[in-house]
């Protein structure tokens, strides 16, 4: 059973993901992720150190920027953009987090290339109301 509300689990999410992604204050990130984090991501290596070291090791110009979110018990799904990674193209995210005792405990995503507005079929940014620049 959930200690927490959806709305105090999107509001955890969004600041660990600030806090590592943006801020990159790695030892206050650790503080958001449980020591027994599981990791289902293809491009991360597992546990809490395996996402903090691929942040270490990506460029200091990454950017998270975050869309919708959503929240339903413990699970929260959040739709967003890394940008600034050193790749040609912004990622554009969907991370699924399980929280548990008030930490990131778990951790699925689907991620891919944003496309831009020559290469969009539907003439639609992936991400927000425009296009990448």
């Amino acid at each position: 059973m959930s200690k927490t509300s959806p709305e105090q689990n999107k509001a955890l999410v969004l600041k660990a993901f600030d806090t590592l992604f943006n801020q990159r204050d790695y030892a206050a990130a650790e503080r958001f992720w449980s020591d027994s984090y599981i990791q289902h991501s293809a491009h991360i290596e597992p546990g809490r150190d395996g996402l903090i070291n691929l942040i270490r090791a990506i460029p200091d110009t990454l950017r998270y920027e975050h869309g919708l979110i959503l929240a339903e018990g413990d699970y929260v799904i959040v739709h967003g953009r890394f940008s600034g990674h050193g790749r040609p193209a912004a990622w554009v995210a969907a991370d699924v987090v399980r929280i548990e005792n008030g930490k990131l405990a778990e951790h699925w995503d689907v991620l891919q290339d944003e496309a831009t507005q020559t290469e969009s079929k539907s003439g639609l940014p992936m991400f927000g109301n425009r296009f990448p620049a």
